[in-house]
């Protein structure tokens, strides 16, 4: 459709957003780009990596990109015998997840760290992948800023990088394999490219075909619940009127044709058999409703509880989006970027299983809309008197209270990972011995007993500890594993497979084989355990042969709420050493008591991992398997 002056509904409609949103912002030049610009611009990508250096390791939730992740990098991708080498090598075929998960996000995090990994050593590879996916979402939240700027100024795109680098969760989740942080930055471009370019009026056609296209791509590869977020943005612009009909079908029907032609090829190849695993993880979920087994959540979730934890600043959705939607000349771009999105989440909400992360696409889009009030507040106090100064005031106190707030939140998340803190110090412990003095029968890389190059450890972890942070790269101790190969523990009688990676011989070194038997049956016979020497256990009387073949050699303690200790409290002792974060709490909950004449105000914590050894003097049983 046409207007009267030969201008599309789309073209008029941005070049009026930017016409009124214009009359009330700085309008973008060359000249606006100095060192706050810069400054803003590198604080997201910065945050993100700091929150990844201090919360390094995974959950369960993000178990299956990890895993795969390194499964690429160390295993290939064989073309011959493939079924034999993918289900004896990697970790899916013994842990698929209840619903199977695309492998697109995983092969291209592996091929672009590749070469990453090879400079820095595989011991880093985990940090590598995780850096990798956190930066391309800081890219696309950079992009949209930039497109924030080009649609209304720049002073809200300032205010934008401000309010999005204080919120907690997005900046923390960046990095985190899971399949909505996947498609969280195709949608985040998406929402860029629906921006209006008041200048170039003529490219919201183009402009809104790639957003199509993101958004399609993301809900038939990574996440199906995008279709929603597609479907409320395509209603509202085309009831707007901003966009047609048709400009939707093509690049909806090419998106989809081009997702299904990379997800199906290449996920039935990793999985073996024929697979779109996206409308399989719809059809268990929805379908059958069986996401409701992991918890049920009002259908209020996401509106009183979820999305106020996702902005952090309460000012965020109480004044500034209010704030925009009220002023008459920025409704129309507050509109366009908060009703699409509040209209997913509403019909969202109809799925009886909520988690917080489900609407993390949603943000941007509202973050940017805050930004729009923010701007019109803090410029306010130049010409409407004291109230509206004392409102500028509070807009910069509650900023900077936001970034104390989700600093507090990424410190006590950070105590949440015993699984993979009790690991690393398997690992720190066998690297400092260089031969690990625990294993009275080591296998080297060659099969051979007692050869130090290349030899092999062997560790179980429980469900806490492998739900909690232990990941096959949690593994490496050397600079990289060449051969690989699929060895069978010898008390397992079901012949499991435990995924090995042995030596390559380039530096020697030591690799971990860990075990994730959860079979209670297994778990119950003696020479289950004398296979091991190291266990990663939250209850320690589970162990079978415990006198006088074990010894505790730490404790990981995890987050436990917040304690409030008083004068003449005193500190539970743990009867082994306490490792890891729990030993820097413990330290400086000592010192804030000492100057605080005993009190303490902080986060409270409790055994969660058992580090457990073989004694020097236990014999290891070895069977012929375990020997060649």
């Amino acid at each position: 459709m046409a207007s009267q002056n030969g201008s599309s509904p789309d073209e008029n409609a941005g070049q009026q957003d930017g016409k009124t949103v214009a009359a009330y912002s700085t309008v973008a030049s060359p000249k606006t780009w100095n060192i706050l610009d810069a400054v803003l611009s590198l604080l997201i990508p910065g945050l993100v990596l700091i929150h990844l250096i201090v919360a390094p390791y995974t959950k369960v939730e993000e178990s299956f990109n990890i895993q795969a992740a390194h499964d690429v990098l160390v295993y290939g991708t064989p073309t011959s015998d493939i079924y034999h080498k993918l289900s004896s090598n990697y970790d899916h075929f013994t842990f698929p997840g209840a619903v199977p998960r695309t492998f697109i996000g995983p092969v291209l995090l592996a091929g672009i760290s590749q070469p990453i990994i090879a400079l820095v050593g595989f011991q880093h590879a985990q940090f590598v992948v995780r850096a990798v996916l956190g930066l391309f979402n800081a890219t696309c939240l950079l992009v949209f800023s930039r497109n924030l700027r080009q649609a209304y100024g720049v002073s809200v795109a300032r205010w934008y990088l401000v309010l999005q680098a204080s919120q907690f969760h997005i900046i923390f989740y960046a990095s985190r394999t899971l399949p909505n942080m996947f498609a969280f930055g195709l949608t985040t471009l998406a929402f860029a490219f629906l921006l209006p370019h008041p200048t170039r009026p003529k490219s919201a056609g183009p402009r809104q075909r790639l957003a199509v296209t993101m958004f399609v791509y993301a809900a038939v590869v990574f996440r199906s619940e995008v279709v929603l977020l597609l479907a409320t943005n395509v209603l509202y612009l085309i009831l707007l009127p901003a966009l047609s009909l048709e400009r939707v079908i093509f690049p909806f029907c090419v998106s989809f044709l081009t997702a299904l032609a990379t997800s199906v090829p290449i996920d039935s190849y990793f999985w073996q058999r024929p697979l779109w695993p996206e409308l399989w993880a719809f059809y268990y979920n929805v379908v059958k409703g069986s996401a409701s087994q992991w918890g049920v959540s009002p259908w209020y979730y996401y509106f009183v509880s979820a999305l106020p934890r996702l902005l952090v600043n309460p000012l965020t959705y109480t004044v500034l989006i209010p704030l925009a939607l009220r002023h008459p000349a920025l409704r129309p771009a507050a509109a366009r970027l908060v009703v699409p999105s509040l209209l997913f989440i509403a019909v969202y909400s109809l799925q009886p299983h909520k988690e917080t992360r489900f609407i993390f696409y949603a943000v941007p889009p509202l973050t940017a809309a805050a930004a729009l009030g923010a701007d019109l507040l803090f410029r306010r106090r130049r010409c409407k008197g004291v109230v509206a100064a004392l409102g500028a005031a509070l807009l910069v106190a509650s900023v900077l209270a936001s970034f104390v707030t989700s600093s507090a939140m990424l410190a006590l998340s950070a105590l949440n990972y015993p699984g993979g803190e009790a690991l690393a110090y398997v690992r720190e412990s066998i690297l400092s011995a260089e031969v690990p003095a625990a294993a009275s029968a080591v296998v080297g890389a060659d099969g051979g007993a007692g050869d130090s190059s290349g030899a092999l450890v062997f560790v179980h972890a429980d469900v806490l500890a492998c739900m909690t942070g232990v990941t096959l790269f949690g593994t490496a101790t050397a600079n990289a594993a060449a051969s690989v190969a699929a060895v069978p523990l010898s008390g397992s009688r079901d012949g499991g497979l435990v995924n090995q990676r042995r030596a390559g011989g380039r530096d020697g070194g030591v690799v971990i084989v860990v075990d994730k038997t959860e079979d209670q049956v297994e778990l119950a016979r003696l020479d289950f355990w004398r296979q091991f020497n190291y266990v990663l256990v939250e209850k320690p009387e589970k162990v079978r042969g415990m006198s006088g073949e074990w010894e505790t050699v730490g404790v990981v303690k995890g987050y436990a709420g917040i304690e409030v200790a008083r004068p003449g409290d005193k500190d539970e002792e743990s009867a082994a050493q306490v490792v890891g974060s729990g030993k820097t709490v413990a330290l400086w909950k000592r010192r804030v008591r000492a100057l605080t004449g005993g009190w303490w105000v902080g986060p409270g914590m409790a055994e969660r991992i058992y580090i457990l050894r073989r004694t020097k003097g236990a014999a290891r049983r070895m069977t012929a398997v375990e020997a060649r």
